[in-house]
């Protein structure tokens, strides 16, 4: 069932438009007018217009579109491997995996369900070259020897991996192409997310291209040039294009998602023992396809 929300409107200095309060709730303004639009929104049990100005006080009442619950793996959960030599694997990490243990995710890691198979890295991480968000699906690679680790975290450092992640977003760019150059570190109030307000900058930098432009989203190939923790999810929040479905970031519960819209979808490199050219790509997992499918059939597609 869809979940109603209640939400109590504090005492403003000034009148607010109902689009402009709602946005810090859903992640843009554009998804507040597409709620209040949509009929999703009510001010005192009545619909209002999203230009309704609020003074203060009044009880607003939202209802989230229904959620698709990604799946859950346990510490059994088999993980689809692409490519396997003795050097190294390719696997397809699920959403809502951890790559390696952290606090609170003692257990059921990517790395730990692998363990057997790996080589390389910190105790803990063994294997381990670059990670996915916990709720990020996609192409991830993990080494299976030490030589293989150590040559393809350098590979990391020089930018020789190419890393392409499908994207879905609130919004659209300005241009079909664009680069995102904005340094990330800690937030400095809200130490769990990762912010470009940040005591702790680390050089950043991502490129976008459109795949497909529809009314009110963007669905964008992403490919990074760093790796930095949530880089592409900070990255296009700062340039007001937030993931669809990500809470933390984004839009939380767009199109019926559970986490966000982001996929690892396609790996480039060189086998670092053998030389191999390997290209390796991904579909999109059945929960962002048919969010997908969802966006196409509620709104125009126009070429990118």
């Amino acid at each position: 069932m869809a979940e109603i929300q209640n939400l109590l409107v504090p005492e403003l200095p000034e009148p607010v438009r109902l689009d402009a309060w709602l946005a810090a709730e859903l992640g843009s303004r554009t998804a507040a007018a597409r709620a209040v639009k949509e009929g999703r929104v009510l001010v005192g049990n009545e619909k209002r217009a999203k230009s309704f100005l609020l003074h203060g006080s009044e009880s607003v009442q939202l209802t989230e579109l229904e959620v698709q619950e990604a799946p859950e793996p346990s510490e059994q959960t088999e993980i689809p491997v692409v490519f396997e030599d003795a050097h190294l694997m390719v696997v397809e990490k699920p959403a809502g995996m951890v790559v390696h243990p952290a606090p609170g995710h003692a257990t059921g890691t990517l790395a730990q369900l692998l363990a057997g198979s790996l080589s390389g890295g910190e105790e803990g991480r063994a294997g381990i070259v670059h990670r996915l968000d916990q709720d990020t699906t996609g192409l991830l690679i993990v080494a299976r020897t030490e030589d293989a680790h150590r040559q393809l975290r350098l590979m990391l450092e020089k930018r020789e991996v190419k890393r392409i992640y499908t994207a879905l977003v609130d919004g659209a760019p300005p241009t079909r192409e664009g680069t995102i150059t904005a340094p990330i570190g800690r937030d400095r109030r809200v130490r769990t997310r990762m912010s470009t307000t940040t005591d702790t900058p680390r050089d950043a930098t991502t490129h976008f291209t459109v795949d497909t432009a529809f009314a009110h989203s963007t669905l964008l190939t992403v490919q990074l040039e760093t790796g930095r923790t949530h880089q592409i999810r900070v990255h296009l929040k700062t340039v007001g294009l937030p993931v669809i479905g990500d809470p933390e970031y984004g839009i939380r519960g767009g199109l019926g998602l559970s986490r966000q819209f982001l996929h690892a979808a396609q790996l480039e490199f060189t086998h670092p023992i053998t030389g191999e050219e390997l290209s390796f790509t991904s579909a999109l997992p059945p929960d962002l396809d048919a969010a997908l499918a969802r966006a196409r059939a509620g709104e125009q597609a126009v070429p990118g």
